[in-house]
Order: C-alpha cells, then structure tokens, then sequence
C-alpha cells in the first residue's frame, strides 16, 4: 500500500506528545468529553446493584458504543488541531454522519480474537482441567494461608502458555482497530478497507507502535498514580464510594483525550490521505521513508 507511510521509531513518541498537545489546547472541552465517556462507562457497574439483566444490557450496549464514542472524541481532537471548539455532541458524531455500522463493524476482530482464545483454553486446558482449577482457587481464596499443594496435578503451564497467546492474539487484532477508528470517521472508507489499512500500518511500523506503548504505559501509571493522591485525599474528606467514582472520572477525562489524541496523530502521520500534520514536519527531518 502507497499511501501507508513509513516513520521512525522515534515517532511513537511523537504520537503521545501530539496527544497532549492536543489536550493542552482545549484542556476543558476534551477533558468534558472525556469525563461524559467516564460517566457512561461508571453506570456499568453502578447498575449491577440495581438489577443483574440490567447490567448485562448496559454492558452490551457500552460494548457496542465503545467504537462510536471512541471515534467521537478522535473528532474532537481533529477540530481541536483545526483551532475549533469540541462540544459534547461530538461523542455521537458517527452516528449524525451515518457511520455507526462501519464503527460498529471494528468489533467483528475482536469478537473473533475472544472465539478464537476461548477455543484455545478448551483445546489446550481441557474443560475438566478448567473447572478443578475453578474449584481450586476457589478454595486458596477461603484458606488464610493458600496451600499451593491444591494446584498440584493441574495443566498451569499449559494455562500460562495459554495467557501469553491471548495476549499476543490480543495484540495483534488491535492493529486492526486502532486506526481504522480514525480512518472511518475521518474519511469514506469502507470499514473492511480502513481495518486492513490499519493493521497494515501497524505492522509496517512496528518499532514506532512498540515505542508508543512503552511510553503510554509509563504515561497512564503516572497519571494514575497522580489520580490516586487527589484521589486519596478526598476519601479522608468525602469517603471510599466518593473516592472510587471520582479516581475513576478523573483518569478518564485525561486519559481519553490523550489516548484518542494520539491515535489521531498517528493516523495523520502514517495515512497518506490523512491530513499533513506532522508529516511534513517528519520529512523535513528525513524521517518519513517511502
């Protein structure tokens, strides 16, 4: 594919960066979306103390939002880097453009990623194997003192392997999704074109992706942990539930906007149909390959 840019590992940074420049833009309109997307996530648990089916609804529901609200809030970040104001309408941007279903479709890897590892638990544990280490940690869970002899006799080698293919597996389905997000609200494209595009920009720039994960996850702990001080102080003044719900909207409202944010850079660096942000400034550097 031509137009899939090639970048520098050293761009992975610049994706994170170009998040948080984005946010230090418009700190109170992104940061409002970002906590309504945290809001609409806190009535999830909130409803399972109201009604079981209820929850199981809203669960599907914020599943099946998920790719819409995302794709909100990356256009957000795009009005904000065309010095516009984001409002909270934008959330449901894809869905005021007709582009739900395409949205919705970025969920169909996913999907397959979950079937996939669940038959590799089957096929590799066993289902008899799967419900006596159920029963046995279960029962480690009771003991004040675990006693690890439970465990004896079971498959857990198997298990782990298994846990590090779901993560690889995981891993790669998400280079499906994470810029077709971007490709599908931003562009026209077809939703099975804006998927292949994205893992094929991915896997193009593998160096640059594994760079922006190091670095997001040292971003995410250390606003989570700034969250848990603001977070800690309040529970002595207001209390543990206040405490919970406020950490949680707090780590929203920053890491949302970050985070789409960054997924909006890196489609307008490495799309060639994408607007010229940062491209032009990469090659002027000689970073961009062909």
């Amino acid at each position: 594919m031509k137009d899939v840019r090639k970048v520098p590992a050293s761009a992975g940074a610049d994706w994170l960066l170009g998040g948080f420049r984005l946010l230090r833009q418009a700190p109170l309109g992104l940061a409002g979306l970002g906590l309504i997307y945290g809001l609409v996530a806190l009535l999830v648990p909130m409803s399972m103390q109201v009604n079981t089916t209820l929850f199981l609804v809203l669960e599907l529901l914020l599943v099946a939002l998920g790719p819409v609200l995302t794709a909100g809030m990356v256009y957000a970040a795009q009005r904000v880097d065309r010095g516009e104001r984001p409002l909270p309408v934008h959330l449901l941007q894809g869905l005021r453009e007709g582009k739900a279903g395409r949205l919705l479709a970025t969920l169909v890897p996913q999907l397959a990623a979950v079937l996939l590892c669940a038959l590799l638990l089957v096929a590799m544990v066993g289902g008899d194997a799967l419900g006596q280490m159920a029963q046995a940690f279960e029962t480690m869970q009771k003991q004040a003192q675990p006693d690890a002899s439970l465990l004896s006799g079971l498959p857990i080698g198997r298990l782990l392997l298994w846990m590090v293919l779901a993560v690889v597996i995981g891993v790669v389905t998400s280079f499906f999704t994470v810029l077709a997000v971007p490709e599908i609200m931003l562009t026209d494209s077809p939703a099975w074109d804006a998927m292949r595009r994205s893992f094929h920009a991915c896997m193009r720039n593998l160096l640059a992706l594994i760079v922006f994960v190091v670095l997001a996850i040292i971003a995410v702990l250390a606003i989570y942990l700034a969250v848990v001080v603001v977070a800690a102080v309040l529970r002595l003044v207001a209390g543990e539930l206040v405490m919970q719900v406020v950490a949680q909207l707090l780590a929203t409202a920053i890491l949302m906007p970050v985070l789409t944010g960054a997924m909006y850079t890196a489609w307008k660096q490495l799309f060639a149909g994408g607007a010229s942000m940062g491209a032009s400034a990469i090659t002027d550097r000689g970073g961009i390959e062909a």
